[in-house]
C-alpha cells in the first residue's frame, strides 16, 4: 500500500501558493496503479481516499504503522464505489458481488478485507472513503438502483445532473462519513454553482468519466480569493472546510463526493452568492 501524507492548510497560507504548490498541497494525480492500493491520509477530518485495483491477484486492506491500529478499520468505517469492471470484495468471510457504479458501506471492526476483479482485461476500480468512526454499523451492498436520486439543474445553466447518495442516512448507516456519485447530463459541464462552503464538513471530489482531452477546471479557495486547478481523468482534489468546491469541464464528466465533520446533514451549506465570488 501507498499512503500518501497532506496536512492541514490555514486559508491565509493558501492564498500565497502558486499553482505547483496548490496541486502538491490539494490534488491527488494517481488513484488506480495495477495490483496496488494508493491512499491519500488527508489531516483535514483525517479522511483517507483513493482507489484499489486489483488485476491479476487479490488485493487486501494491510495493517499500517501510519493509523497506529492493528487493522486498517479497528477505528475506522469505509465507503466504496466500483468505478470499473466486475469483481467482488470479501469482508472477513462474506463475499459481496461489486458491478460497474456497484457502492458498499463497510463498518469498523472488520479485520479482513479483500478486493478482487473477475477479468484481469477490465477490472475493477475500487473508489475509497474513509473516516474515523467511534461504533460499528452493519455492512452494506449498496448497487446504483439502490442509491437515492436527486436530480438538480437545468440545461439552461448547464448544471443537469443526478445526484445519487450512497452512503447516506437515507440509504444506510454510517457514522460520520457520507460518500455518493454525481452523473452530469450530456451538454451540462457545471457542478455545484452557485457555490457554497460548510464549515462543518470537508470534502473530496474525485473526478472520472473523461476523455482523454477532457478537463476539469474545478475552483476552490474562500468566496473572496479564488483559485482553480486543472483536472484530468481519475483525478482527486482536497477541499477543506473553508473551500468552495465548484467545477466546469470541457464535456460532460461523473465525479464521486465524499464527506467527514461535524454532521451528516447534505444540504447544510452556506451558499455564496455570485456576486460576492471574486
Amino acid at each position: 500500500m501507498i499512503m500518501n501524507i497532506r496536512y492541514n492548510n490555514h486559508p491565509d497560507d493558501a492564498k500565497h501558493y502558486d499553482t505547483k504548490t496548490l496541486r502538491e498541497r490539494f490534488l491527488a494525480e494517481t488513484i488506480f496503479e495495477k495490483d496496488e492500493i494508493i491512499f491519500t491520509y488527508s489531516h483535514h477530518d483525517r479522511i483517507i481516499f483513493g482507489g484499489i485495483m486489483p488485476v491479476n491477484e487479490h488485493v487486501s486492506l494491510p495493517s499500517t504503522k501510519d493509523l497506529g491500529t492493528n487493522f486498517f478499520l479497528e477505528r475506522r468505517e469505509m465507503g466504496i464505489i466500483n468505478i470499473g469492471g466486475p469483481g467482488y470484495i470479501m469482508v472477513d468471510d462474506v463475499k459481496y458481488e461489486m458491478h460497474e457504479k456497484d457502492g458498499m458501506y463497510i463498518g469498523l471492526g472488520h479485520p479482513k478485507v479483500q478486493f478482487a476483479s473477475l477479468d484481469a482485461a477490465n477490472p475493477a476500480k475500487y473508489y475509497v472513503n474513509s473516516a474515523p468512526a467511534h461504533m460499528t454499523y452493519p455492512t452494506v451492498h449498496i448497487p446504483i438502483s439502490q442509491a437515492k436520486p436527486n436530480r438538480w439543474g437545468s440545461p439552461k445553466t448547464l448544471n443537469e445532473r443526478t445526484i445519487y447518495q450512497y452512503v447516506h442516512p437515507a440509504v444506510c448507516q454510517s457514522c460520520q462519513l457520507v460518500m455518493g456519485m454525481t452523473i452530469l447530463s450530456p451538454g451540462s459541464s457545471w457542478n455545484t454553482m452557485p457555490c457554497h462552503t460548510h464549515e462543518r464538513r470537508m470534502e473530496v471530489y474525485f473526478y472520472f468519466n473523461m476523455e482523454e482531452e477532457t478537463r476539469v477546471f474545478h475552483f476552490m479557495g474562500q468566496p473572496e480569493e479564488t483559485r482553480h486547478l486543472v483536472i484530468k481523468n481519475e483525478q482527486a482534489v482536497i477541499s477543506p472546510s473553508w473551500s468552495i468546491h465548484s467545477g466546469v469541464g470541457t464535456s460532460n464528466y461523473t465525479f464521486i463526493w465524499g464527506m467527514c465533520g461535524e454532521n451528516q446533514t447534505f444540504d447544510d451549506m452556506d451558499f455564496v452568492k455570485m456576486s460576492s465570488l471574486t
